[in-house]
């Protein structure tokens, strides 16, 4: 299952989860590090991503949209990149799990 990083997250987090998550991206590395929340969520939805972010902007979208994409939010103030990565690993088969769910659409991990 691959990730795609909403803007707000370290753009390191691609190669500190590679293992856990093969296939996942950045924005600013497909090039949409400027672009609004439904630019990113089109391209989450086309390439078959789960879109993680600390956004709720993209909660909000979640619920008026529904899936796909799914989001992972992450509902923690600040943090360290190792911090997320450690939080993503530590609910990765959960994360399976809700992407395996089609009627699910939200994760949220606080």
């Amino acid at each position: 299952m691959k990730l795609l990083f909403d803007e707000n997250l370290s753009p390191r987090l691609v190669v500190a989860l590679a293992s856990e998550f093969a296939g996942s991206a950045h924005v600013h590395e497909v090039g949409l590090g400027a672009e609004d929340d439904q630019a990113v969520w089109e391209f989450a939805r086309r390439g078959g991503f789960l879109l993680v972010s600390k956004d709720s902007d993209f909660a909000d979208l979640s619920v008026l949209r529904g899936a796909p994409p799914k989001l992972v939010w992450i509902r923690r103030g600040n943090c360290s990149t190792g911090e997320v990565a450690a939080l993503l690993r530590s609910h990765s088969a959960a994360i399976d799990a809700f992407a395996a769910h089609a009627a699910a659409r939200l994760y949220v991990i606080e």
